[in-house]
């Protein structure tokens, strides 16, 4: 069983990497992920056990984080940030009144009344930072920010500095309260990028009002007196169901219209503002808005396998994939925090027994534990990630992990795949060149020996055929992929496919001097006599020159086309398009090797874009695959990195545009979080007496870390391409 809860009170990415190594090891558990940026935790155990091993794992991840819940998504509550305010207001009204107190003079001029009066606000205000290290102690968790924080100002209490260990322990209350406040409304932004979740599906179902059969003896029938609406959840509706949308209302389930038309607005799953037109045969994707005709819908899919929960899913589980910075900055937060206190203690305890003073030299090393916390880096990189990963999703371009955001930042090679990729993968018949029978036999014979397979080229000749064939005619079809077909019509074996087929089955063909080579050859033989040969045309997608200039913009400085077709077509497609690399007549075995060998030249990562459904194996060996309009196929989305749900390639370009953003963001953190700590602890370790005040240490903590995770928010709202 593998099953999803809700975390509420955890406000620290450190903090759920070491709840997951925790809980990793408790007994029984298959898989266990704890996302911080989506606040949930995933489980998989035996159903037998699974409740008993899930308290073990809310036990092993409290051990960690005391304070965090381990909820059924049902039961998810929000948190009480009303108290929170209280509790540090109160706080700072009694640090006021003891500093002036202190002020007035009217206390005993000793150290321990000079530290006294502080203690209520320290205790009101540090209270949960002090239990957790204790708790952390005890359970074996030591290095970590409370520890930090408690051990700075306990050692600034040391040193007789009350008024700076309270106004330190409000800084960090008050900063944690408004990363708190920052890291949901980050949050919040890519849910509501993402708001395409109905709520809610109308059903319909007809009510009969008499059984006639009873009055007249007869076989049993039902008179029905129209229909009723239901409103149910959309998981509630079963396949092949009827349901009803109404102008505004998002459509649940993935289904083909049985009645209406309308305009659906697409923004929301594919980032198309021009809504798209729909009528009575046509299919509707979940997650789509309804905006003016009622529509009548046959479900197909449940709402566990529709569009919309699909992306949902693919955008939530999007960060559970650690990219090299993540990976680098848990591994360098797991020894930064114990060098910082070894610091700490050496500048405490070495320079005063060389003849230094025990005061200053404590001051200093109580300031460095402050500057030092790691809780900018280790929070704002992962947001970031996952602020880049929902901004894609806006715009129809699901990416399926951390590590997939880097590559494609750093991608400067892309191949194509010719058909549905850069072309429509709408075939249609151009020319038919006959050699001994005449044009309607040729095509006659060419769609009766396609009548079983569903290609896009034997849609196409059966569509250009237009008439109604007996399959009587027909007897054994074999089926050769990427070359044809052989079958038996009218007891006579003919063979049609490309010149491959021929080839192998002894079949000469010769140039056609009226084709102009733009198209797919289709060749017809009768055994070993040559019949002559049809042109299959596909057209170019509106937007793949942009599609080209726009990595071309953007650095990609290779970009290659693969086809499956004559090297004549491939390259009258590559010609307009302006690519130099161009390779045709290629099997899927040769795509997939061709490809292998690329990636293994490339120094930086290579980009593969296909249809989604035939090139699930090359899509799988690049070092990154991008499946076109993929959505729907499961293939597609298990293969490849990235899906995007239209069928626009000029979305590859902005995937990567929305990555190199990203990553900068991510860069840029790491590098103002590092520099900024370093500029101010070196200044408190090498220069002269008091060389930092607390008060700067405690922003070169929490108000790093609070300008890192807006700056991680701009992810969320990365500028289109200008046309």
């Amino acid at each position: 069983m593998r099953k999803q809860f809700i975390l509420e009170n955890l406000d620290c990415a450190h903090c759920a990497m070491k709840m997951e190594e925790a809980a990793r090891k408790v007994p029984g558990v298959e898989f266990i992920s704890v996302n911080f940026l989506s606040m949930k935790l995933t489980l998989e155990a035996e159903d037998a056990v699974f409740d008993r091993t899930r308290k073990e794992v809310e036990a092993a991840c409290r051990a960690v984080e005391p304070d965090v819940l381990i909820l059924e998504e049902k039961f998810r509550i929000s948190p009480d940030q009303k108290a929170q305010i209280w509790q540090i207001a109160i706080a700072f009204l009694l640090f006021l009144a003891a500093k002036i107190l202190e002020e007035a003079g009217v206390l005993p001029s000793s150290p321990l009344w000079s530290v006294l009066p502080y203690l209520p606000s320290y205790l009101l205000a540090g209270y949960d930072v002090l239990r957790k290290a204790i708790l952390g102690i005890f359970h074996g968790k030591v290095f970590d920010e409370n520890f930090l924080m408690a051990l700075a100002t306990v050692g600034a209490f040391a040193a007789g500095e009350g008024s700076e260990g309270v106004m330190v322990m409000l800084l960090y209350c008050v900063g944690e309260f408004f990363q708190g406040v920052a890291v949901s409304k980050s949050r919040r932004g890519v849910a509501e990028l993402m708001d395409i979740r109905p709520d809610s599906a109308t059903r319909l179902a007809r009510l009969p009002v008499v059984d006639i059969g009873v009055h007249f003896g007869q076989d049993q029938e039902c008179l029905f007196a129209g229909e009723t609406e239901r409103r149910v959840k959309p998981e509630n509706v079963p396949v092949d169901s009827l349901i009803l949308v109404k102008p505004g209302e998002k459509v649940p389930l993935d289904g083909v219209i049985e009645e209406g038309n309308s305009f659906l607005d697409t923004v929301a799953l594919t980032g198309e503002s021009t809504p798209r037109e729909v009528k009575t045969g046509d299919p509707v994707a979940a997650g789509c808005i309804n905006m003016n005709g009622v529509l009548r819908v046959r479900t197909k899919k449940e709402f566990g396998e529709s569009t919309v929960s699909k992306i949902l899913s693919l955008i939530e589980n999007a960060t559970d994939g650690a990219s090299k910075a993540e990976r680098f900055m848990t591994r360098f937060a797991r020894y930064y925090t114990p060098a910082v206190v070894i610091l700490s203690l050496t500048l405490a305890l070495i320079p005063p027994l060389m003849g230094g003073m025990w005061e200053f030299w404590l001051h200093q090393a109580v300031t460095c534990l402050v500057i030092s916390c790691p809780c900018a880096l280790v929070i704002s990189v992962p947001l970031t990630f996952f602020s880049g990963i929902g901004s894609a999703g806006r715009e129809g371009i699901l990416i399926k992990s951390a590590e997939s955001v880097e590559r494609l930042a750093k991608a400067d090679s892309c191949v194509f795949d010719k058909t549905g990729t850069l072309t429509q993968g709408v075939f249609a018949v151009t020319s038919i060149h006959p050699e001994v029978i005449g044009e309607e036999e040729l095509l006659e014979i060419a769609a009766a020996c396609e009548y079983y397979s569903d290609h896009p080229i034997s849609l196409s000749l059966k569509a250009a055929f237009n008439h109604d064939i007996d399959k009587g005619r027909i007897g054994k079809i074999e089926e050769t992929p990427g070359e044809g077909v052989s079958a038996v019509v009218d007891g006579e074996q003919y063979f049609v496919g490309n010149e491959t087929l021929m080839k192998h089955h002894g079949v000469l063909t010769h140039p056609c001097e009226k084709c102009d080579h733009t198209g797919s050859l289709v060749h017809i033989a009768k055994q070993n006599q040559y019949l002559g040969h049809i042109v299959i045309s596909d057209k170019l997608r509106p937007d793949a020159e942009k599609a080209i200039l726009s990595l071309r913009r953007i650095g990609i400085s290779e970009i290659a086309l693969l086809s499956g077709d004559k090297q004549e077509t491939a390259d009258a497609i590559g010609k307009k398009l302006a690519l130099e690399k161009i390779y045709g007549d290629l099997l899927p075995q040769d795509k997939y090797r061709l490809v292998e060998e690329m990636a293994k030249n490339a120094e930086k990562p290579l980009i593969f874009v296909g249809d989604g459904i035939n090139d699930a194996p090359v899509l799988a060996k690049a070092d990154l695959g991008i499946a076109m309009g993929g959505i729907g196929a499961d293939a597609a989305v298990e293969a490849a990195d990235v899906v995007i749900i239209d069928d626009k390639p000029s979305k590859v370009a902005l995937a990567c545009r929305i990555a190199k953003k990203t990553l900068g963001i991510v860069w840029q953190n790491i590098f103002f979080s590092v520099g900024i700590k370093l500029l101010v602890l070196i200044p408190n370790i090498f220069l002269g007496e008091e060389s930092v005040p607390l008060w700067l240490a405690i922003f070169a903590d929490v108000g790093v870390c609070l300008l890192a995770i807006l700056n991680a928010a701009r992810a969320l709202h990365i500028r289109k391409e200008k046309s």
